[in-house]
């Protein structure tokens, strides 16, 4: 399981399927969902989607703050 200080994944079971949600923590009491996929058959097939996607969603996060950064970089030379 991947382990962010501030993204993160829950499986949880409602009635007879299985949920799955990234979400992030906002404050130290408040978390918010950034994504949620519902409908999973299994707890497992929950949690290796749940897996995946965090894997994906921090990956795409950290791409696109480095597009920013340079993008802002660029702006301050231009100065």
């Amino acid at each position: 399981m991947t382990k962010s200080k501030k993204y993160d994944y829950q499986v949880i079971q409602d009635n007879t399927c299985w949920s799955a949600k990234i979400i992030r923590q906002v404050t130290s009491k408040k978390t918010i969902v950034s994504k949620r996929q519902d409908g999973f058959a299994t707890e497992s097939d929950a949690e290796a989607w749940g897996q995946s996607e965090i894997k994906a969603f921090l990956q795409n996060l950290n791409e696109r703050n480095k597009r920013r950064s340079r993008q802002s970089e660029k702006e301050q030379e231009q100065e």
